[in-house]
């Protein structure tokens, strides 16, 4: 793995911790990609995500919406943090989007080659972020809620949105699916939705079984999709 570097954010007060990676043998400002985890925070697959796209060019980082002084290393601690954040949308979305200008200033990464995404929870950021009318390339969603509070308008996302959406998901149903897809048409945005017909919530993620739920089931040639497409799209859009 490369090295990590600890990336730190301020929103409201609340001090919030990441880290990114560096590509190797890019001279001068890279492309970069802030990575949002799922509610759990799954540390261990977001460093995987950090040095895969450190590896593809891009100066990556994995950061975490939850304050840095409460202990969210267990399930009880991440959820509380969670909910407090789903029941204050708007401060959802301003403290992604606050990540996301701290990312787009740090030292080495090209403000006009960006991209977010996000797992699960982080999939819902990702799309806040967009919404939010961020200057980015590329947003990218795996099996992450698709509603929101404030639904984009006419001219608010600014680059392409890749959502890869689980067929047999017990936390989105079809319905969200049928709702995004209407609201970035009448808003205008550019995107591509995929559906994997009998995949589950956390498709992408090969220690789903630590969760010990039935509805969260890690599908192999999903993930392989989903992660080549990401490949794919961030390779055209970031170049």
């Amino acid at each position: 793995m490369p090295p990590f570097h600890e990336i730190t954010c301020e929103h409201g007060g609340v001090p919030l911790k990441g880290y990114f990676a560096l590509p190797e043998g890019v001279a001068g400002p890279a492309p970069g990609v802030i990575a949002f985890p799922g509610a759990a925070g799954q540390a261990a697959r977001m460093k995987l995500t950090v040095t895969k796209l450190a590896a593809l060019g891009y100066v990556a980082a994995a950061v975490s919406l939850y304050d840095s002084r409460v202990d969210t290393s267990d399930e009880l601690g991440a959820g509380q943090q969670y909910m407090e954040l789903l029941s204050t949308p708007e401060r959802l979305r301003a403290r992604a989007r606050a990540w996301f200008d701290s990312f787009a200033a740090l030292e080495g990464v090209d403000p006009a080659r960006l991209a977010a995404i996000g797992y699960c929870f982080g999939g819902q950021c990702a799309l806040e972020i967009a919404r939010s009318g961020a200057d980015a390339k590329a947003f990218v969603s795996y099996h992450g809620a698709l509603t929101t509070h404030a639904p984009a308008r006419a001219g608010d996302i600014k680059g392409l949105i890749a959502a890869y959406c689980a067929g047999d998901d017990a936390f989105v149903p079809p319905s969200d699916i049928t709702a995004l897809r209407k609201e970035l048409s009448e808003a205008g945005a550019p995107f591509h939705i995929t559906e994997f017909s009998h995949a589950r919530h956390g498709f992408t993620d090969p220690d789903a079984a630590w969760h010990n739920h039935p509805e969260i089931v890690f599908d192999p040639l999903a993930e392989a999709v989903s992660w080549a497409g990401t490949a794919a799209l961030l390779a055209q859009e970031l170049r």
